[in-house]
């Protein structure tokens, strides 16, 4: 079928919507997505204020992750051709609700209709991120996302080491560091974030110098803090999600509870000698820490790091695992490790997955929500099993 054959039949099966009908139902509140099928180059010009920007040539490899097939959705080019076939395709994909704008954008802007000049990658961003941006489930767009987004890492030692410099790689906009410890030459056989001429430097200021580094685009904010129930949710609510890389089972109580408040996911990670694990919460899509772990093991049971010891590269790939499900989260790609413990066994060279459920009557996350954050240690313990 020729390009005009194409047309004529997009024209018979795809109806059109007009500027003013647009602007009469978005005006009312009718809940509609605006899909840009327009080439990033014509981005310049405005768009439609809180469309989603898909090219018409990457169509078939983004939209079904980008808008779900039962949304309806109004499809706009620069002047209504591009449109029409693009909104074909949708057809021809699965959605059934599907309208292209006539006269497009073109019209829309002759019109007095509102438009939006999006942020664009500079130049020297394109050339830093080229071979994520190349990627389809990231693009343009996604990786605007991450340049706006904010990310809290708890603890800048053995797990937060790898996981802040992936996501600092990555590009996410702004990085929180929270950790009240100096770097200590015990430290430089796995957080690599450190270097043996900043022993004794706060860590976050050492790991503020190592990202910077690494990335300057990047903003880091030093919280040269301890995170306790007094500080922890003001802390929080300034970041989209938190990677938690803590070592001590009160503060991963804490930064649980923290969570479930305040409805921010968070990315769990822990070591122990060859073996590591990884998961991840999003409160109200599934179970949270203490689902999995309702009441923290006795002492004897929970030797330290640094009375058990840790195989250096271990945390190296359970912070990995961390910064690629938080990428995930931030994209709004692929699926979460939510009700999933992923187990790393270095010695077998072997990932396990355990699955967990929410428990329905998790003092947390269960029915009665938690108004205030508890006390930790003896109390949270003695509270954990009433």
């Amino acid at each position: 079928m020729s390009g005009l054959d194409l047309l004529d039949d997009a024209r018979r099966t795809v109806p059109e919507i007009s500027v003013e009908e647009l602007r009469r139902l978005l005006d009312a509140g009718v809940g509609l997505e605006l899909l840009d099928v327009r080439d990033h180059s014509e981005l310049d010009a405005g768009s439609l204020p809180g469309a989603v920007s898909i090219p018409r040539g990457h169509l078939e490899l983004e939209v079904e992750a980008r808008i779900p097939r039962h949304r309806p959705v109004v499809v706009y080019c620069a002047e209504g051709i591009r449109s029409l076939l693009a909104a074909k395709t949708l057809q021809a994909l699965g959605y059934t609700k599907v309208w292209s704008l006539a006269g497009g954008f073109d019209q829309w802007k002759r019109s007095g209709g509102p438009s939006a000049t999006p942020r664009q990658l500079t130049g020297q961003e394109r050339s830093r991120y080229r071979r994520q941006v190349s990627i389809p489930e990231v693009g343009e767009e996604g990786q605007l996302e991450l340049l706006a987004s904010k990310v809290l890492c708890i603890g800048a030692g053995a797990l937060g080491s790898p996981s802040a410099l992936y996501l600092a790689a990555a590009g996410v906009g702004t990085l929180g560091i929270i950790d009240d410890d100096v770097v200590d030459e015990s430290n430089l056989q796995r957080q690599i974030l450190h270097a043996t001429d900043r022993v004794g430097m706060p860590k976050t200021a050492s790991a503020a110098k190592t990202i910077q580094a690494l990335n300057p685009g990047v903003r880091v904010i030093e919280h040269r803090a301890r995170l306790t129930r007094e500080n922890a949710l003001e802390i929080l609510a300034g970041y989209d999600l938190v990677v938690d890389g803590c070592d001590n089972f009160s503060t991963r109580y804490l930064v649980n509870d923290a969570c479930v408040m305040l409805r921010k996911p968070s990315v769990h990670g822990s070591v122990f000698r060859f073996e590591g694990q990884v998961t991840t919460f999003v409160p109200g899509d599934g179970p949270c820490y203490r689902c999995l772990f309702p009441e923290p093991p006795p002492a004897d049971f929970a030797p330290t790091c640094q009375e058990a010891g840790v195989l250096g590269v271990v945390p190296g790939i359970i912070g990995s695992l961390q910064a690629v499900e938080a990428l995930k989260l931030l994209l709004r790609r692929g699926r979460p490790l939510v009700g999933r413990l992923v187990v790393y066994d270095a010695l077998e060279q072997t990932f396990r997955e355990l699955r967990y459920k929410r428990d329905p009557s998790c003092i947390a996350c269960g029915p009665v929500k938690m108004t205030e954050l508890p006390e930790y240690g003896e109390v949270a313990c003695a509270l954990l099993r009433q």
